[in-house]
């Protein structure tokens, strides 16, 4: 039996880098998946991949930093498959790179508004649809930055430690619930986001890691299964950093 077999999962952000990794992963895995991103292309791709591999998927579009889509994007994953089981709230964005003094207002919110008030608006409604289903496993992509601080990106450093304390929140209210939320911090990820920066600061970034190399979407794919499935049935509240040792240091 596959690992989450007859289970449905809702995957925020994954039309592209860690969250495609996920959605293929988790349907390769048993899981029918409700694929969702704001970007339509990225999605069907990502569906498409799914669907080769002869997996169950639907692609829903929404824009988490709206609450309401977070409503519809839970109700039509029930409607489709007849319950969620599983939720992988993972949709951010890095916004600027400026200083406290000199950061774009306008940035801040957005940045906020994506990175922790869609978490947020994700579990407000992910949760008593799991209830309904009769319990379920969340996972909240924070990052490394969620437990250490980094010059000229206050916005998604407040936003990523947010995260974290709203896991641990969540994760102690719904514990006796059936209810299991967790969170993750990546390192830096090979994703088309890294991908679009000059070498010299791509060697910047991978010597931050002790390891010598950045991190791959499946990797951090492959920690997400292993708290979404029963495997990690005692595990909750918790903060797992899948890094290279760039914690460590």
């Amino acid at each position: 039996m596959k690992t989450l077999e007859n289970k449905v999962a809702l995957i925020t952000g994954a039309g592209s880098g860690i969250g495609k990794a996920i959605a293929i992963l988790y349907a390769a895995e048993g899981a029918k998946v409700a694929v969702t991103d704001l970007d339509e292309k990225g999605g069907h791709e990502t569906l498409a991949a799914i669907q080769a591999n002869g997996g169950d998927a639907i692609f829903l579009k929404a824009d988490t930093a709206v609450q309401a889509q977070h409503q519809q994007l839970v109700e039509e994953t029930v409607r489709h498959f007849g319950g969620l089981h599983i939720a992988v709230n993972n949709a951010g964005i890095g916004g600027p790179l400026n200083t406290v003094s000199e950061y774009p207002v306008d940035g801040w919110d957005k940045v906020i508004s994506v990175n922790l008030s869609g978490v947020f608006y994700g579990l407000h409604y992910q949760i008593p649809a799991m209830i309904a289903s009769g319990g379920g496993s969340i996972v909240n992509m924070a990052s490394i930055l969620g437990k250490v601080g980094t010059k000229g990106s206050p916005a998604y450093v407040a936003a990523k430690h947010g995260v974290i304390g709203l896991t641990e929140a969540a994760a102690l209210e719904y514990a006796d619930q059936g209810i299991r939320i967790n969170a993750i911090g990546p390192g830096y990820i090979l994703t088309p986001l890294l991908k679009v920066l000059d070498e010299n600061t791509m060697k910047l970034l991978t010597g931050l890691h002790p390891m010598g190399r950045l991190g791959r979407p499946e990797e951090v794919a492959e920690l997400s299964l292993w708290l979404n499935s029963d495997k990690a049935s005692f595990v909750t509240g918790s903060y797992y950093n899948i890094d290279g040792g760039y914690l460590a240091q």
